[in-house]
């Protein structure tokens, strides 16, 4: 596989942004940057840097239609290393592309510069729970446009759960439960695990557990291990085994819901009732970058409200502003769960960025229970 042919496959919706990364190691590097348009190199134009398959021309269209061509575009595997790149020098993209829980680490990295809102075309039309989220106003500054967003939740099969796990009986804790022993699928990522079983256990502060929680949480850690059929880092392999039949739920993102959708299986996008996990993932501008005028252009592209519609149709994703979702049928809105965009955000459990600390402690967790200790 070459990278052109990553590419290909995110654009075709084969391979979401999120397995990127796994695509990216089987080339045999730690991360992957590609170029799509012009050289990198050339520095002729703005450069954007971020997930694969943003390089799709409908979400730059009011860009390319006053500039007469897409900027550059690069993509990263994973923000930490999209950041140990950017400061270790040498690299300068123009617009990047992270989600909220990196912006207060890439702030302190002097990577970023303040944003001028009077620049920012539609930042009055965001949702009012996205316009001021964490980290993106820092030391009363504006460093962060936010784009989209999308939920970390439970993708399950409707037909064989049984209706005591579907619709609005949907919990975390049927990852929890030995009636669907080796038929379960999780996301491969120590935060996740560790934070869903404190969730489960009642737990209100799951950013920033102690030790004495965390050793009650390490038993629910350890049964959710007994129940799994699969720890996935690629969701390509849970779409498939959701498919297959060979799993009946597993965490997942938005997309996968809309892929299973798509191929005709009578799958459920779960709101459980203990909260659903969303990210919102935005724009901000390189602290050294020459193209001021069309980073503004290009952020402003993002978050229109045309470009918001196409990915609200095309990917599943919400969109930040809130006119994009009047662009979208309601027909397909409904078929996507997002018919009330205002009560998931509301609803919603935004991820945070974790202390060092915390994080040492929620991955010693898991590596020590998955080893069996």
């Amino acid at each position: 596989m070459k990278a052109r042919d990553i590419v290909s496959m995110v654009r075709d919706g084969s391979l979401s942004r999120r397995d990127f990364n796994k695509a990216a190691a089987a080339l045999g590097v730690s991360m992957v940057t590609v170029p799509v348009t012009t050289s990198a190199m050339a520095a002729e134009k703005p450069m954007y840097f971020g997930w694969a398959g943003y390089d799709d021309p409908n979400f730059v269209t009011s860009y390319t239609d006053k500039h007469g061509e897409a900027p550059d575009y690069t993509f990263w595997g994973s923000e930490d290393e999209a950041f140990q790149k950017m400061r270790a020098g040498g690299f300068q993209p123009d617009v990047m592309a992270p989600c909220t829980y990196e912006l207060f680490k890439w702030k302190d990295g002097g990577i970023i510069q303040a944003l001028d809102p009077s620049r920012l075309e539609y930042l009055g039309d965001m949702f009012a729970s996205l316009e001021n989220i964490e980290g993106s106003v820092i030391d009363g500054q504006r460093y962060f446009m936010p784009i989209d967003w999308g939920n970390s939740t439970i993708i399950y099969r409707r037909d064989l759960v049984g209706e005591e796990w579907r619709d609005e009986n949907v919990s975390w804790e049927i990852f929890y439960s030995d009636q669907f022993a080796n038929r379960l699928g999780f996301y491969d990522s120590a935060g996740a695990i560790v934070e869903i079983s404190a969730l489960v256990l009642g737990y209100e502060n799951i950013f920033t557990l102690t030790e004495e929680q965390l050793v009650e949480v390490r038993k629910m850690v350890a049964t959710q291990r007994d129940n799994m059929r699969m720890y996935w880092s690629d969701q390509t392999e849970a779409v498939q085994a959701l498919a297959s039949g060979e799993l009946v739920a597993s965490y997942g993102w938005n997309d996968a819901y809309v892929t299973l959708k798509a191929q005709g299986y009578d799958v459920g996008l779960g709101v459980p009732k203990e909260g659903i996990f969303t990210w919102c993932c935005g724009l901000v501008m390189h602290s050294e970058t020459q193209f001021v005028d069309e980073a503004y252009d290009l952020i402003n592209a993002f978050a229109s409200p045309e470009a918001g519609a196409y990915e609200i149709s095309n990917w599943g994703y919400g969109h930040a502003n809130k006119k994009a979702f009047d662009l979208v049928p309601e027909e397909v809105l409904s078929e996507l769960g997002l018919s009330t965009p205002s009560a998931l955000l509301d609803s919603g459990i935004f991820f945070q960025a974790l202390a060092p600390d915390v994080e040492e402690s929620y991955i010693r967790l898991w590596d020590e229970v998955r080893a069996g200790y």
